[in-house]
């Protein structure tokens, strides 16, 4: 009998686990998106795939304000330039910036970490993060956004 519960249990658990997943941004559809394209859109920055929970992002930025998102869980891979980023701490002087999304000027009390090509970091939602300082001027990566 017990072990009938325990498998009951299993199962629902992996069923739960799976629609999760499926709506937390699973690719609706395979996607091929040849290096040309993704080339061309690294150049400008810009989107790579968009699908409802999932946005594949292809970003060039300098050092900007620290922010900090509610339901956005991110993977950062970068392929270009070095930066200082900053992971957790506190906001200073955040302010909402759009549905689930806050800004600030910096943070306080967090990780600090060199970012040069070749580094993947991963963000999970409601993490602080800010990219304190760029001496390259410019930073370039992908980023795989996953919503809640």
């Amino acid at each position: 009998m017990k072990f009938l519960l325990a498998l009951a249990a299993l199962s629902t658990m992996a069923i739960l686990t799976g629609a999760a997943l499926f709506s937390a941004g699973v690719p609706a559809a395979v996607h091929y998106i040849g290096h040309d394209q993704v080339s061309a859109t690294m150049a400008k920055g810009g989107a790579i795939v968009e699908d409802p929970g999932l946005r594949v992002l292809a970003n060039r930025r300098e050092a900007g304000e620290a922010e900090f998102h509610e339901k956005t869980n991110h993977l950062f891979i970068i392929v270009e330039g070095e930066a200082t980023f900053v992971t957790g701490g506190t906001l200073v002087d955040a302010r909402q910036t759009g549905p689930n999304e806050k800004r600030a000027s910096k943070i306080e009390g967090g990780q600090t970490h060199h970012l040069t090509k070749g580094d993947v970091v991963t963000i999970p939602a409601k993490t602080p993060h800010w990219w304190k300082e760029v001496p390259t001027k410019t930073i370039a990566y992908y980023a795989v956004n996953i919503e809640n």
